[in-house]
């Protein structure tokens, strides 16, 4: 697969990019890194090292679409005019993972879903690491592919990917690919039809063979549907928390079952990681175990042990018997669904940020139900207080971690639980979730 450019251009110069950059050195490809931004200081201290040509602040268009391979940050649209304008001219505009593909042969153990993706990786990675493989974390989370690829260091990858980063691949293949759910998300990205995520989504089956495996959630009506329409040649591994027929992973009995032989099963109390989403994350990535021929020992020792990603329904504090929970990685409304669906007692919900499309009808009973207040988190909050005004007694509108920390622990009691869950993102107040995430867990130690 491997292949010869005359220069590259690649824009954005974050982790993905510079990543990029190593591996078109190592390849002795001209290139250059061109941030419509300012560059990070240690990046910029990495392409000086490597020698590449780099600009921030702008792109230089005609320089760019002097090249025969665009290499794009999955932060910048398909729709941006320079993207657009290269297309046209029928130069090649790929992603970062594209690129790493390009030039390796090793195992690619690939995650894609609207949620869950980031644990279920984590944890993939967890179990393969501590059976001894020779494995790399890369893609969404961890280092750039490309880089990981440049060095060649790893027999497996386990890569995160967003619908993003699965845009701009085309000859990639995943050799395990894991399918977790489809929800809406990113709408703003895709026209605001359902359809065209979706299908963005999908194209993790893309390239697979009769030797490659496919690891999908039955219960998720997307994934089901598109699946089937698909027809995949690979190996079809579904799991499910609903139905046990015809499923190679499943729930019975409070008993997780992996049915690849040696069979394995688990119970559900016995997982470090709790609440239904995460069972079907066990799934998942027990069932990837076993293909790998994980043994069962080393994965029931895996499952048991591993600790959460941070932002993602992290226990912060107890401060006089009130319980504060960060799950700023929670951007979307069905990561909220997950979160408040886990909770079991009387919570002050902090919500807001970037609307992203979002529909709260879904979450309706179980704000009913579970939420007792709720504090906006944003600086435009107008369509969380028209879907929620009338379901909960209280209200607070707050612009800062620190504020809105404030309002929720006058709000609570002893025995509740805050959760800052906020279903957008956080780019109006915050440099990104994580900013969002640590600024509230500063806040609270500051009680």
């Amino acid at each position: 697969m491997s292949k010869k450019f005359k220069h590259i251009s690649i824009l954005g110069a974050g982790e993905s990019g510079t990543g990029a950059a190593v591996l078109a050195v190592k390849k002795g490809f001209p290139c250059l890194v061109s941030d419509s931004g300012k560059i990070k200081e240690e990046f910029k201290k990495e392409l000086q090292g490597l020698g590449v040509e780099f600009e921030e602040g702008k792109h230089t268009e005609k320089r760019i679409l002097a090249s025969d391979l665009i290499i794009k940050s999955p932060g910048i649209p398909d729709t941006a005019e320079l993207v657009v304008k290269a297309v046209k001219a029928g130069i090649a505009v790929i992603s970062e993972i594209e690129f790493a593909g390009y030039f390796s042969k090793r195992k690619m153990i690939c995650i894609t879903g609207s949620n869950g993706k980031t644990t279920t990786t984590m944890l993939i990675y967890h179990i393969l690491k501590k059976a001894g493989l020779n494995l790399a974390l890369a893609g969404n989370v961890g280092k750039s592919l490309a880089r990981l690829v440049a060095a060649d260091e790893h027999e497996y990858y386990v890569v995160e990917l967003s619908s993003f980063q699965l845009d701009g691949m085309f000859e990639f293949k995943a050799d395990i690919a894991i399918l977790l759910n489809i929800t809406p998300d990113h709408l703003d990205r895709y026209g605001y039809e359902m359809q065209n995520y979706v299908n963005s989504k999908l194209r993790i089956l893309q390239n697979q063979t009769a030797n490659d495996w496919l690891v999908f959630n039955a219960d998720d009506p997307y994934v089901a549907t598109e699946v089937a329409k698909r027809n995949p040649i690979s190996h079809l591994a579904p799991f499910s928390i609903e139905k046990t027929d015809g499923m190679t992973g499943y729930l019975n009995n409070n008993q997780i079952h992996i049915n690849l032989k040696p069979n394995f099963t688990m119970s559900i109390h016995d997982l470090s990681i709790k609440g239904r989403h995460n069972v079907q994350n066990s799934l998942a990535a027990a069932i990837t175990s076993r293909v790998i021929e994980i043994r069962n020992e080393s994965l029931r020792e895996s499952l048991s042990d591993f600790k959460n990603v941070e932002h993602r329904l992290e226990h912060v504090a107890k401060v006089n018997g009130i319980e504060f929970i960060n799950d700023s990685k929670a951007t979307n409304v069905n990561s909220v669904w997950y979160a408040l669906e886990c909770m079991d007692k009387p919570v002050v919900w902090i919500v807001g940020g970037v609307d992203k499309g979002n529909d709260y009808e879904s979450l309706l009973p179980l704000v009913k139900s579970k939420v007792k207040s709720i504090v906006c988190l944003g600086i435009n909050n107008k369509k969380i207080l028209e879907a929620f005004s009338g379901c909960v007694d209280v209200i607070a509108e707050a612009h800062s971690a620190m504020e809105a920390v404030a309002y929720s622990y006058r709000m609570a009691k002893s025995g509740e639980v805050v959760l800052l869950s906020p279903a957008c993102a956080s780019f109006d107040l915050f440099k990104n979730y994580e900013d969002r995430g640590d600024q509230f867990k500063e806040a609270v130690r500051a009680l």
